[in-house]
């Protein structure tokens, strides 16, 4: 680690203008970013006395190498800014806001030609419009089916659609009236979409005049002595109250806003949101953070960043409640009128009905840390415990804070891939995972265990040392480099002949301040090379756990990615290998003919009426066609019959 005198900028040369800046460590990848009104006083309290600094902040100094900024005219441009750069870089020092539940939402996929009603969790798609989020995914199913008698949309999978399609009958929903049946032709798309966007606005809030109109109707056909339709109409008006009935109404006046309420102690931040529309609650969201040296403006104020960072601009109400008022509120409020394209106030309920349900969210996040409390501090001590053990057993300076290991996965040396997990602190780091399609000598892929291995890890290690000096280099950008970080312990699946081959790749790419060991499956032990006998860790130890973690984890990793490419060679079709013909075309035909049986009887200028098939084209498909005869696509392994229908 650095001293934080040695990077230190003079106080001249910071302006005082309103920035960004960035923290690097000494292989230049990105550990903190910021911003200030004022660049000088920022940056000059990091380089104060450090034992004046809060402890995170000090190992936050003392592992940056370096500091740069950048200038910016206003403090929303320098809010913006920081915000594209946390979501860039992933800074470790950095607060995350960890949802502490992955919690499901209602969402409707407006970008399909027949827009589908389903729950989803994950990360939001362009194109679907979301309501939520739900604390259960059986409350969206249950209003979801009171709703479709009213507005009686698609909730059927591609697959189920595409098929009553072809064979001519809807599902059970389309018999009971849930669904329009749109698969079958009963309705257009324009009349689908209009069910679709009725069914938003509803559950966006506007479900007043949906009621009313159905009231309407309901009397005409009373009055026409329809009593049958009326008792229909007056079983919807029932459904839909009873949907009303589960979001309660909360603040009478038809407010939209996000009502937050936030607990914390000396360690930890947790947040609780309430999303009010139209004056009842739509969703709930839960959120748990590491506590910084930042003040509780501050950790609001990056709170609302990263909540409305990512949404879209339909996502951001009106009002934001919040319990402090955020450090900096008019930029912020700037920043949110310009993402909604209206304008946003951020405001301190202080009595009435407001601050009576600011009251019920803060009460939910103490609940919430307590329980975040409870799950946290066995694993918490367990992971130190595993990094400390490590470290003990293996001989090693420090502890194994990035832990990388490496699998191999093939059948009879056939499709041989290779997996690298990455563990850090103890935990899965996901997105660092990387898959390796291994080449062999001869480049056909064919290739022993240990060679596959040096393979693996050759490529990684001289992707480390390459990035690492295009990284030196590259002060414009700052691009973060995949490969550029180096990991402290490397585990590698397999016993003694596993491990000398990593560490003969180690010697060649001249890497000495990396430990490789390799854990063997049958008996759990840990080799080291150049060791005759193996270490045999307690069996009840935290760090022989956390080893066959990472171990298992990349095995798991590996096997998916083997299964992938198998199951994409056994898979033989009479439409590969046409020349000019790709993976697209190939979709737009058989979405137009259904079958390569159909499409083996289509003449070359029916072929040719397909988006992205010329004539040409259209001629070299259907001699091809002829010449393979009725031989089906199949499955190589299973036999059964792919598109050949």
């Amino acid at each position: 680690m650095a001293a934080p005198r040695s990077y230190r900028p003079s106080p001249g040369e910071i302006p005082v203008d309103p920035g960004v800046y960035r923290f690097r460590d000494d292989v230049g990848r990105v550990i903190y970013v910021g911003k200030a009104k004022s660049l000088r006083p920022r940056l000059s309290s990091y380089f104060q006395d450090t034992a004046a600094l809060h402890p995170r902040t000090q190992q936050m100094v003392r592992t940056g190498a370096s500091v740069e900024w950048t200038v910016v005219r206003t403090e929303v441009e320098a809010l913006q800014l920081e915000y594209a750069w946390i979501k860039e870089f992933d800074p470790r020092f950095n607060v995350k806001y960890r949802d502490d539940k992955s919690y499901p939402y209602l969402a409707v996929t407006l970008g399909e030609e027949f827009p589908r009603a389903q729950v989803m969790r994950g990360a939001k798609r362009k194109g679907t419009r979301y309501f939520g989020p739900f604390a259960h995914a059986w409350a969206i199913r249950e209003s979801l089916d009171l709703a479709l008698r009213v507005f009686p949309m698609r909730t059927c999978s591609a697959g189920v659609f595409r098929r009553a399609g072809q064979v001519g009958r809807p599902c059970l929903l389309g018999y009971i009236d849930k669904c329009s049946a749109p698969c079958v032709g009963r309705i257009d798309a324009d009349h689908h979409r209009a069910i679709a966007e009725d069914f938003c606005d509803f559950m966006a809030g506007d479900s007043a005049r949906f009621v009313k109109r159905l009231d309407v109707e309901m009397r005409a056909a009373a009055a026409d002595l329809d009593f049958e339709r009326a008792a229909t109409l007056r079983d919807d008006i029932a459904a839909l109250e009873r949907v009303l009935e589960k979001s309660t109404i909360v603040l009478p006046d038809g407010t939209d806003a996000d009502v937050f309420g936030i607990e914390d102690d000396e360690l930890e931040t947790a947040v609780q949101v309430f999303h009010v529309r139209g004056g009842r609650i739509r969703g709930q969201r839960g959120w748990v953070a590491e506590k910084d040296a930042e003040t509780t403006p501050e950790i609001i104020g990056h709170l609302l960043q990263e909540v409305y960072g990512a949404d879209g601009d339909d996502e951001i109400p009106r009002e934001v409640l919040v319990p402090i008022e955020p450090e900096n509120r008019p930029t912020l409020e700037a920043w949110l009128s310009g993402r909604r394209g209206s304008t946003v106030r951020i405001r301190v309920p202080q009595r009435g009905d407001k601050r009576s349900l600011m009251e019920t969210v803060t009460r939910n996040a103490t609940q919430s840390l307590a329980r975040h409390k409870v799950a946290r501090a066995g694993d918490l001590t367990a992971r130190s415990q595993a990094l400390q053990q490590l470290q003990e057993y293996l001989g090693l300076e420090d502890s194994p804070l990035r832990i990388e290991c490496f699998d191999i996965s093939h059948v009879q040396g056939t499709q041989v891939v290779g997996s690298m997990v990455v563990f850090e602190d103890g935990l899965p780091r996901k997105s660092e995972y990387r898959r390796f399609i291994i080449r062999g000598e001869d480049e056909t892929g064919r290739t022993d265990d240990t060679a596959a291995m040096h393979e693996v890890l050759g490529r990684r290690l001289h992707r480390l040392a390459k990035e690492r000096d295009q990284h030196a280099l590259d002060e414009e950008t700052g691009k973060p480099a995949r490969f550029a970080y180096p990991p402290n312990l490397i585990v590698v699946d397999g016993g003694l002949p596993q491990v000398n081959a990593a560490q003969a790749v180690l010697d060649e790419k001249g890497v000495v301040d990396v430990t490789v060991v390799g854990l063997a499956k049958r008996l759990e032990e840990v080799w080291v090379p150049g060791e005759d006998h193996p270490l045999v860790l307690p069996r009840n130890s935290e760090g022989l756990y956390l080893l066959q973690r990472v171990r298992d984890e990349a095995h798991r990793f590996a096997i998916t990615f083997h299964r992938q490419r198998r199951s994409k060679a056994m898979t033989a079709s009479a439409l590969d290998g046409i020349p000019g013909l790709g993976e697209v075309k190939r979709k737009a035909l058989l979405k137009a003919f259904g079958s390569v049986k159909k499409m083996r009887a289509a003449t070359p200028a029916e072929l040719a009426e397909v988006s992205g098939i010329g004539p040409t084209l259209a001629a070299i498909i259907a001699a091809e066609l002829s010449s393979t005869g009725s031989v089906p696509a199949v499955n190589i392994t299973t036999g059964e019959v792919l598109d050949d229908e």
